[in-house]
């Protein structure tokens, strides 16, 4: 492949991977909203049984087993039951928190997920990205605030959504890449379902939506699917090391559309604590970039 057209290639993967996050954002603004009359598991029930159809589907003509001795595996097991948590926490907080405070705390899993590989998988982190590391979870800290008379408990819910997705992403990497994608998603979605089973049942069961509630649940599901597929092709279009960082968007779409819809204004403290957020994950990006070239260089030298 030309230098041309790895450029045109990482501008495709930009592109997909700022569509995915828009897509993302306004999945969750919609979810938000649904469930001002609805309970947040009957909407999750929705979004999960028309992405396991759809995934369900792709990888069944695609000739893919649902159940078989790979995808069964313990990191696929248990990539499942962490999304199941992140997802339960997301929902939560997505229902209970303003959204640019989910959004914003979200934001650092990244950051978490290289702390958990130096931790549980044994990946070497130099000091400089535990120092921004470090800086990132005190970002977060600004942003929840427990110290303040105005800390909301209810965005621990999307703390515990952070962790949730950090250990669905470290279970990802030790599956068997020979794992069709349709089929981890088809997984994953059947996880979100019999969450949302559980989130109804102690809601106290289901609501009928009313037609506006109808189409605000639909419409998340359509752009939720859409937004899946684009960071699929983002991550097969370009080098990670380029789309990567693109992924902070969601913050940005998510910051104007609690603008707009939800009358949200975050404070000096939150806009500082979501700049530290996004600012250690972009530098520990660039020092995992370096370290991978240092590496290929001293084993080509």
């Amino acid at each position: 492949m030309t230098h041309q057209d790895r450029r045109a290639q990482n501008l495709r993967g930009i592109l997909m991977m700022v569509l995915a996050m828009a897509g993302f954002a306004v999945e969750d603004a919609l979810i938000k909203a649904a469930s001002v009359s609805v309970p947040v598991g009957q909407v999750s029930l929705f979004i999960g049984v028309v992405g396991i159809a759809v995934f369900g589907i792709w990888a069944l003509r695609r000739g893919h087993r649902l159940v078989s001795r790979a995808s069964m595996s313990g990191p696929v097991i248990g990539r499942t039951l962490a999304e199941m948590v992140g997802s339960g926490g997301i929902l939560m907080g997505l229902a209970m928190a303003p959204l640019s405070l989910v959004s914003a705390i979200l934001q650092a899993a990244p950051i978490m997920v290289v702390a958990a590989a130096a931790i549980f998988l044994g990946e070497v982190v130099g000091w400089r990205r535990w120092a921004a590391i470090l800086i990132g979870f005190c970002g977060v800290l600004l942003i929840i605030k427990p110290w303040s008379a105005a800390f909301d408990p209810n965005v621990l819910w999307a703390v515990l959504g952070m962790f949730g997705m950090s250990a669905r992403d470290i279970f990802a990497r030790r599956m068997d890449p020979g794992v069709p994608t349709p089929v981890v998603a088809t997984l994953g979605y059947g996880g979100v379902i019999v969450l949302s089973v559980g989130m109804m049942a102690a809601a106290g069961g289901a609501v009928m939506p009313g037609p506006v509630a109808w189409a605000q649940i639909a419409t998340a599901a359509l752009i939720g699917l859409v937004a899946y597929w684009a960071i699929i092709e983002a991550t097969r279009a370009g080098d990670v090391s380029v789309i990567t960082p693109f992924r902070y968007t969601r913050l940005i779409f998510a910051l104007g559309l609690g603008f707009m819809f939800f009358a949200e204004r975050p404070d000096a403290q939150t806009l500082i604590g979501a700049t530290l957020v996004i600012g250690s994950g972009l530098y520990t990006l660039y020092r995992e970039r370096r370290r991978k070239v240092e590496d290929q260089q001293t084993a080509i030298g």
